[in-house]
């Protein structure tokens, strides 16, 4: 039987006012701060970590996939994700690859800093009439305060104790959707959730080590199974390695619990990887440089809106009026047991990959579903994936988003989401500026104003 106390009533203290709150500073809460702001709004982005950045930083996932369509002719993502990289790239913290599921690799301490400076330099100016970013680090999203179908205030925790943030609009930008949740919006999980991983950074010469083979002679010793894995390098690092090479599997990570036992997990495959390498690769030396911050997480709960996405008219490239998002990344599923990961494709090719390359099974998803002719070259997803039922000022974007297992597994990837961050901050904008209910809002105001702000779409 759960049980219950009564926490007494209290005043707090009002730390702001402004336009729009943002909860949660990854690439996605700050695209959606930074495009809200460059349309006018005073902004507050709220952030508990001490660094922006989220998977990308904190999770050190330090992968951007291809901004072009699949057939490399036209660049199908731009906006705040292009112009990031160039200025990666501008400080010599980009390595661009011919690989379209990696095409971008970064420095994800460098990122961070980028980001800092994008939240702060551009804003400011009465002669510009741009809006301005406060922002909050080691900041804790509390609740909401809401009155009837409007959200009217932020409740946050930090170094100056428990305040609130008045606001005209709300967006959560948390991954989990914390702030959905204290809400009530309807929630749901899919029935096959995608397990975590752990990723790290290790130093150490890794050519020519079969990371299979020592699994398969060693794994056990070290508590290691056949998985699934991959790795990167960090742009302008020498000799350090992004490690993925595990997941986390049984463990609900929506769950308090659950979560600690997850990173827990995460860190000690990290420490019984590098074990093993120093133990059975000889000559070589192997160390942990960086443990993230954050866990891994692709897949937790959703939150319904209008729009869910599903795994056909993702695969096949349905178009729509009011686009907000384009993409080519594939479907990817990583398996909830068995070590593996599917890949579906636009083309039609469907890979699964068992293990650490020990078996691979090839098919087509076109063929089998009987379709015929020219595949998509990208897919999209429209702006009524951000707009819910309930609230007039409120949006849910990141990778709580409202789609089915597959679809899900292409749209969580960050150069996706990204977009949305930006989609999410331009309706927030008009709603602001014309007094305007986001259920109400037409879309395509949405889809034309991030076109003039330099989107693809």
């Amino acid at each position: 039987m759960t049980e219950y106390i009564t926490e007494p009533a209290r005043q707090t203290q009002v730390a702001a006012k402004c336009d729009l709150v943002v909860v949660g500073g990854s690439c996605t809460g700050v695209f959606a701060a930074v495009r809200a702001a460059r349309l006018g709004l005073d902004v507050v982005l709220v952030e508990r970590a001490n660094m922006l950045g989220g998977a990308a930083v904190t999770g050190l996932v330090n992968i951007w996939h291809t901004l072009m369509d699949t057939d490399d002719r036209e660049q199908i993502i731009a906006g705040l994700t292009a112009e990031t990289l160039d200025r990666l790239k501008s400080r010599g913290a980009l390595t661009v690859q011919n690989n379209r599921s990696s095409t971008y690799n970064f420095n994800p301490y460098e990122l961070a800093i980028l980001l800092d400076e994008l939240v702060k330099s551009p804003y400011g100016s009465d002669s510009t009439g741009q809006g301005r970013i406060r922002l909050m680090l080691h900041t804790l999203f509390c609740t909401v305060v809401s009155e009837s179908d409007r959200v009217s205030a932020v409740i946050v925790e930090n170094q100056d104790g428990r305040s609130a943030i008045i606001t005209d609009f709300v967006i959560d930008a948390t991954g989990d959707g914390y702030a959905a949740r204290a809400l009530g919006i309807e929630s749901y999980t899919n029935g096959y959730i995608q397990p975590p991983t752990a990723c790290f950074h290790m130093q150490g010469d890794m050519r020519g080590v079969n990371i299979g083979q020592l699994t398969a002679l060693h794994g056990e010793e070290f508590g290691l199974t056949d998985d699934w894995g991959w790795s990167t390098f960090v742009s302008g690092c020498d000799n350090i390695t992004m490690r993925a090479d595990w997941h986390i599997f049984g463990l609900r990570c929506d769950r308090a619990d659950d979560l600690t036992r997850a990173e827990l997990e995460g860190r000690r495959q990290a420490h019984a990887f590098v074990s093993m390498l120093n133990k059975y690769v000889e000559g070589r030396h192997y160390a942990i440089t960086s443990l993230p911050s954050s866990l891994g997480l692709r897949e937790t709960v959703h939150y319904r809106t209008r729009f869910q996405a599903t795994e056909l008219p993702l695969l096949t490239g349905e178009r729509y009026d009011a686009p907000v998002m384009n993409g080519t990344y594939p479907v990817d599923i990583h398996h909830s047991q068995g070590g593996g990961i599917t890949f579906r494709y636009l083309d039609g090719s469907e890979r699964t990959v068992y293990g650490k390359g020990t078996r691979t099974e090839s098919d087509s998803w076109r063929e089998r579903l009987g379709y015929s002719g020219e595949p998509a070259k990208y897919y999209q997803l429209p702006f009524d994936i951000l707009v819910g039922n309930s609230y007039s000022n409120f949006i849910a974007v990141g990778r709580m988003l409202n789609a089915d297992m597959s679809a899900h597994g292409a749209l969580r990837v960050m150069v996706n989401l990204n977009q949305l961050g930006e989609a999410a901050g331009v309706a927030a904008a008009l709603c602001r500026d014309g007094d305007i209910d986001l259920r109400l809002l037409d879309g395509r105001r949405v889809t034309e104003t991030l076109r003039k702000g330099g989107s693809a779409l």
